[in-house]
């Protein structure tokens, strides 16, 4: 329990202002479909996330344990700054005739986890746990509590505004959050 609770609030954190929170925005703004944005969201997470629970889990068996303490102690230090850096641009995407909006969410929002800071967050934890399903169930809950709620608000908004209002709009979100997660670190 403690290996989902922790990856589930480790990687919530770790992805808020990420730039594939960015990526969502972007998606529900110009797509207007919050149920295919939120279901590929959630494959690609599945998929990218159990890449990165089988390197940790595989890490955690191969590696010595001091030697893995020091990775991890590593990684975590190197996280936390990475999570100081804020992520400051979405690709624009367009949805192909093919693949549709459920497809170009799923391949974008795989592509933008790849090497992400919540993806090595999850490695880092599987690691650490040496648990495969309870940290996969937990950062993929943790993307989800942080990405799913920016999807339905940002699809429900475009309904209603026009598309530079809402690219303000989400320079103020982030730029709030920056300016907070700032003030936080320093204190």
């Amino acid at each position: 329990m403690e290996a989902f609770l922790v990856s589930t609030a480790v990687v919530a954190v770790a992805e808020i202002g990420d730039k594939s929170q960015l990526l969502v925005l972007a998606l529900a703004v110009q797509f207007r479909k919050p149920v295919p944005i939120i279901l590929g969201m959630l494959v690609a997470t599945l998929l990218n996330h159990a890449l990165a629970v089988a390197l940790g889990t595989w890490l955690a068996v191969t590696i010595s344990p001091s030697v893995l303490r020091w990775i991890l102690l590593l990684s975590f230090t190197g996280i936390a700054i990475w999570v100081l850096i804020p992520d400051e641009s979405a690709p624009q995407v367009h949805a192909t005739s093919k693949i549709g909006v459920f497809g170009t969410t799923l391949w974008t929002f795989f592509l933008m986890e790849m090497a992400d800071k919540t993806q090595v967050a999850t490695l880092a934890l599987a690691a650490r746990y040496g648990s495969l399903l309870p940290v996969l169930a937990g950062s993929t809950l943790g993307i989800m509590l942080i990405d799913v709620p920016v999807v339905i608000l940002s699809a429900t908004a475009a309904r209603w505004l026009p598309r530079k209002p809402l690219r303000i709009l989400a320079l103020a979100m982030f730029l709030g959050l920056g300016v907070a997660g700032l003030l936080e670190a320093v204190r």
